[in-house]
């Protein structure tokens, strides 16, 4: 599956668009990774625990926006696209969004 966050793909052609394809996931904090995020609060730095999270979140993301755009018959994905949004204090949702296309 080809992603880009480009409408078109240098050197192919959009055949047929089949229409917009999506992947979220909502993560919540763990209560241990967020005392160790508190502590790196009051030091300065990364926070690594939170890092991680959100890069575990929006691989999902993008491979449940992936296997929609496979259900369709998908060669590629344009216009990709990332957001993330708070859903409570201590939950976020992750949404991967794109456009699924046929190449020519």
């Amino acid at each position: 599956m080809i992603l880009t966050t480009t409408d078109t793909i240098a050197g192919r052609e959009i055949a047929v668009t089949l229409g917009l394809v999506k992947g979220s996931t909502v993560r919540a904090k763990h209560i241990g990774s967020d005392i160790v995020a508190g502590l790196r609060n009051i030091v300065g730095g990364e926070v690594k625990e939170y890092a991680s999270l959100l890069t575990g979140a929006r691989e999902q993301a993008i491979d449940r926006m992936i296997a929609e755009a496979q259900a369709m018959g998908a060669d590629a994905i344009v216009g990709m696209r990332l957001e993330t949004s708070t859903i409570t204090q201590a939950a976020s949702e992750v949404m991967a969004y794109g456009t699924a296309v046929k190449l020519a």
